[in-house]
């Protein structure tokens, strides 16, 4: 968390409010978030440019910067961006040239922050599968041919897609009636469209929503996301199913919470 919806709202409002601003200035709080580089040269290297462009791939915002340069934001578990910041609780804040302050926050310091020459070159980056959005039913059913591994730790595999995490990988299986712990070979021809189709729709409707917030995210106003309000199964394990009232049930799978409903994601 957050995953790709929660990144595609905060890109699409970055885009909104900084795009083609210039950095001012850079308070650094915390320097444990910046990477591979001196707390001096980041500020060198951001102070003077302008945003040219807002990219998202899978999980990392990427700002491409005017000098050649790109910011590349993982936020991971707990980082937030906010716009208009105030610098009070932010590990990093930018000034821009309208005088406002974009805050980067996380409280428990797991986010990384870069300042890269090639950020495609970078080694998580090459490591991405395709995007979600990007796939074919035809490509889709191809990657899944002969994979022997569960469904649901395939779709949170980065290197297999990129953006699916585990709150929406469970909310995609509730809807593609698919039980997390088949094999993904086992599927049906017809159960792959299925998952297809649902895959994109969900994660469509939780941009349209603005994420989920269940834990720390927080859309760039710092108010919260609302598709939480349009989970199925995710965090309702013992509750009732809302298709056919059978009690959700949570399992222990690649290490995460798994939730489904043991009847319609029959085995």
């Amino acid at each position: 968390m957050p995953e790709l919806p929660e990144v595609e709202t905060i890109k699409l409002e970055l885009e909104q409010v900084i795009k083609g601003l210039k950095f001012t200035g850079v308070l650094v709080n915390n320097p444990k978030i910046i990477r591979e580089i001196s707390v001096e040269k980041f500020k060198k290297g951001l102070i003077g440019a302008t945003i040219k462009n807002i990219i998202r791939r899978a999980k990392v915002l990427i700002l491409e910067l005017s000098n050649g340069k790109s910011l590349v934001i993982h936020l991971r578990m707990t980082g937030q961006l906010v716009y208009p910041g105030d610098g009070l609780k932010s590990r990093i804040s930018f000034r821009f040239n309208n005088g406002q302050l974009l805050d980067f926050n996380d409280q428990r310091l797991f986010a990384q922050v870069h300042l890269r020459d090639e950020w495609r070159k970078m080694k998580f980056i090459q490591s991405l599968g395709p995007e979600p959005f990007d796939l074919s039913l035809e490509k889709f059913s191809q990657m899944l041919k002969n994979r022997k591994t569960k469904i649901k730790p395939l779709l949170m595999d980065q290197a297999f897609v990129s953006g699916i995490g585990n709150l929406y990988a469970s909310e995609i299986l509730f809807r593609s009636k698919i039980n997390p712990l088949r094999p993904a070979q086992s599927l049906s021809g017809k159960e792959i469209n299925t998952l297809f189709i649902e895959t994109k729709k969900v994660l469509r409707d939780a941009i349209r929503y603005g994420g989920s917030s269940v834990d720390d995210y927080v859309r760039l106003s710092g108010k919260p996301g609302g598709y939480a309000a349009h989970h199925k199964v995710y965090g309702k394990a013992g509750k009732p199913c809302p298709a056919c009232g059978t009690p959700i049930k949570r399992i222990a799978l690649g290490g995460r919470g798994t939730f489904f409903c043991p009847k319609c994601q029959k085995d």
